[in-house]
């Protein structure tokens, strides 16, 4: 097996992986504990769960016990990764509904946060920035399934098209 091969490609025999897996929740390193919250709960609206100090704080929407965990404790005064160097691309928050996005897609604009994108997919919809840690954040609502595109045998025909904003009011 090579670095582009993977164990299903090698054992075609091998089961997929269960249909209720799901990410839970993502852990981000951040330079300062409190410039980060005000980005996730002063303009995203997340919910302080608990902090630890100066040093780790959780976050999240609807009482869950988290669904973003911020900390310093490798980071404190740290600066984003060089380009050209691996980490995390961007973390994906899913919203509810286009509505919802619209919201959040609001008040990034009253906190003059800028975006690097936004996008139609076919089956979702999506606005791109970054956290004041230079971490990629994708923001974004899936269309119902049965409204994806499809190819005529049935497969997936995602794309990538400006946003028309309309859609999240």
């Amino acid at each position: 097996m090579n670095a582009t091969t993977s164990p299903a490609q090698t054992n075609p025999s091998r089961a997929a992986i269960d249909p209720g897996v799901r990410i839970g929740h993502v852990h981000l390193k951040v330079a300062d504990l409190d410039r980060s919250l005000a980005f996730y709960q002063g303009v995203l609206g997340f919910e302080l769960t608990q902090r630890y100090g100066a040093q780790a704080a959780f976050l999240s929407a609807g009482g869950y016990h988290h669904h973003i965990g911020l900390n310093t404790w490798e980071s404190a005064g740290g600066r984003p990764p060089a380009p050209g160097t691996t980490g995390l691309y961007h973390v994906a928050i899913l919203y509810p509904t286009a509505a919802s996005l619209g919201d959040a897609y609001q008040r990034l604009a009253r906190a003059g946060i800028e975006l690097d994108g936004a996008s139609d997919h076919g089956v979702s919809l999506a606005l791109y920035l970054r956290d004041p840690d230079g971490n990629g954040v994708e923001l974004y609502w899936d269309r119902p399934a049965e409204q994806w595109p499809r190819t005529a045998d049935g497969g997936l025909d995602m794309y990538t098209r400006p946003l028309d904003f309309q859609l999240l009011f």
